[in-house]
């Protein structure tokens, strides 16, 4: 159990910084549209990379820095181009009805995740590298460990897709909208840059 609660511990350490992931699968769940298939990619998406991580990946991704790379410049470009829609959203009033109830299909929901998840190299770095190293320190229970990493993926991602209801009747004002969509903007374009010089 000690292993399952460290790897706990450690995944929700490591999951909970404000991030691009975070701050799409928030605003899935404010707006109330494809929040379960957006929180089922991420999930799903961090299990096979922690568990990619456990069984010893981690030394094969270090070991080969042009895949880091290509990784490294395509997710700066997404992240960028994100940043640039989330700036338009936040500066044109007339989007904000738009952004309010969440318009966008299922598909381009979906697809935004997998991006944000599968084109961002922080996200190897943490999961399979991080993790990766971590539970080699545990030997047997390493599995454990990995395990706790997991749940604490998949609990962070339905608590944020799903509680962000919560918070959805402060949303309601333009202004407050215009707000988030110009956090999201900045966070998103400070990522991309920091990406882009290393």
């Amino acid at each position: 159990m000690d292993d399952v609660l460290a790897g706990l511990l450690t995944g929700l350490a490591l999951i909970v910084a404000i991030g691009a992931q975070n701050a799409f699968v928030l605003r899935q769940g404010l707006t109330g549209r494809h929040v379960l298939p957006v929180v089922a990619v991420c999930a799903v998406s961090d299990a096979v990379l922690v568990t990619a991580g456990v069984a010893g990946l981690g030394s094969l991704v270090t070991s080969h820095p042009v895949a880091l790379d290509v990784a490294r410049f395509g997710g700066a470009a997404f992240l960028l181009g994100y940043a640039v829609v989330a700036a338009r959203r936040a500066l044109r009033p007339g989007s904000l009805a738009a952004a309010s109830t969440g318009a966008g299909t299922r598909r381009a929901a979906v697809t935004t995740a997998l991006a944000l998840t599968w084109l961002n190299p922080h996200v190897y770095l943490d999961t399979v590298v991080l993790v990766g190293s971590i539970s080699a320190t545990r030997g047997d229970d390493r599995w454990w460990f990995g395990a706790g990493a997991v749940l604490a993926s998949v609990l962070w991602f339905v608590v944020l897709g799903l509680g962000a209801r919560l918070v959805a009747p402060v949303l309601r004002r333009p202004g407050a909208w215009r707000v988030l969509d110009g956090l999201v903007a900045l966070t998103m374009a400070l990522l991309g840059l920091r990406l882009l010089l290393g």
